[in-house]
């Protein structure tokens, strides 16, 4: 064993053995204490916000007023800085040397496929590929204990957010899965805006063996009722999924559970879904909402239509036609709320073609489905003006196809050349 392997196995077992009584306010202190046990003399933990704009340093009570300096910048834009473009493509990203000899890299920090943030790192040993490895093992071992922490913390919420949060996103972010996950079988993107004051918009995914389950719900109204409506919806929904019954069966379930607590006052609509991922079958039902999209190899895109049943909640008796699809390995997914296409501004709307452009260029360009969406969303507001007036969801599933693969998502690479800075959307063709 070498001496530098020697460290890495001690900083490990270090801070393993720490983390079990280590509360997040303690992580950067812990973290740089026992890394510099591997040679790196410098490890500070940037956390990105909820919107993935920006990537915050995280300062615990304990570190050292003294290392808060003029270069430990507080705050990194994930557009146009070294940064953000380890957040954004997922590799090691190497800065400037110091005067003092010493390199700085950017790792991203991931959980899976959940982009955490990165880490900074600064040491003065000689680069290279084993260099590489250690730091992303650091970067995987601080992922795993950010996420074992931030559910129990405050401080990480506030961190995150860069204004108040209302209390129906209070509790839809609470509700719902992590926004990306991935296997060898799936990838998985999800995106809800406006983040900070969402209403009645809310989105599901569960895998149960070879079953992927998505659904995407959109209740009436944008305000704390239609938030308690969304909410109710999915706890049915994963209630009922989780007792076996038929997802033709499904939403008639949660409309019961919906009618018994608010009788004929309140509705959602959704589409609820399940993904055969050994065969590529899809099936899903529509309750009155947009149907979803496919697309394939890249340069094209569909609608899947099924004949819609009505909304859950108003108990009009239509029959619930469940619908299939054949997909094919790399196709896309896509479900989506009426806000993504439908919300105006000036009398424009975004509109389903630009929305179904947007996702097939940058689905060609090989971008990550978390990117994706992280660009659609900043697209989204833009042409809106910082200002939607409606709830905006989408969640796009990524079929890898029947034989196990691992995502390359999931998988940092160091010292791989990264793609030029994205620019403008161009004019759609």
């Amino acid at each position: 064993m070498t001496r530098r392997d020697d460290g890495m196995l001690r900083m490990l077992r270090r801070l393993l053995a720490t983390s079990h009584v280590m509360s997040f306010e303690q992580l950067p202190s812990q973290v740089t204490e026992h890394a510099s046990t591997a040679g790196f003399d410098d490890v500070r933990i940037y956390l990105g916000d909820l919107q993935r704009d920006v990537l915050r340093l995280l300062v615990g009570k304990e570190l050292d007023a003294a290392r808060v300096d003029g270069e430990a910048q507080p705050e990194l834009p994930v557009e146009g800085t070294v940064a953000g473009r380890a957040y954004q493509y997922g590799n090691v990203v190497s800065a400037a040397d110091g005067p003092d000899g010493r390199h700085t890299w950017w790792i991203p920090l991931l959980d899976g496929t959940e982009r955490l943030g990165v880490l900074r790192v600064t040491s003065g040993a000689e680069d290279g590929d084993g260099l590489h490895q250690d730091m992303l093992t650091l970067a995987s071992l601080v992922a795993m204990l950010v996420v074992g922490s931030r559910d129990t913390s405050d401080s990480y919420a506030r961190l995150t957010r860069v204004k108040a949060m209302n209390v129906a996103a209070e509790m839809q972010w609470t509700l719902m899965p992590p926004r990306t996950y991935a296997d060898h079988r799936v990838i998985i993107g999800a995106a809800l805006e406006p983040a900070y004051e969402v209403g009645g918009d809310a989105y599901d995914y569960a895998v149960a063996g070879d079953t992927v389950h998505f659904s995407v719900f959109d209740a009436m109204g944008h305000d704390t009722s239609a938030g308690l409506t969304a909410n109710l919806a999915v706890a049915a929904c994963r209630n009922h999924r989780r007792q076996g019954t038929p997802l033709d069966q499904l939403g008639d379930r949660v409309e019961g559970v919906l009618l018994e607590q608010f009788g004929h006052s309140r509705y959602v609509t959704g589409v609820l879904a399940d993904l055969d991922t050994t065969t590529g079958i899809l099936t899903w039902i529509n309750r009155g909402h947009p149907p979803p999209i496919v697309i394939r190899g890249g340069r094209w895109s569909t609608l899947l239509k099924c004949p819609p049943s009505h909304p859950m909640g108003t108990d009009l008796h239509l029959p619930t036609t469940l619908c299939r699809e054949q997909l094919e390995p790399g196709d896309r997914l896509v479900l989506y709320t009426d806000g993504i296409t439908e919300a105006r501004v000036g009398g424009q709307e975004f509109g389903l073609a630009h929305f179904v452009d947007f996702l097939v260029r940058h689905h060609s360009d090989g971008l990550p489905v978390p990117e994706t969406l992280r660009r659609l969303i900043r697209a989204l507001l833009k042409h809106h003006d910082q200002q939607l007036q409606d709830d905006a969801t989408i969640l796009v599933c990524e079929w890898l196809g029947p034989q196990a693969q691992a995502p390359a998502v999931i998988a940092p690479q160091a010292g791989v050349p990264l793609p030029p800075p994205a620019g403008p959307p161009g004019p759609r063709t």
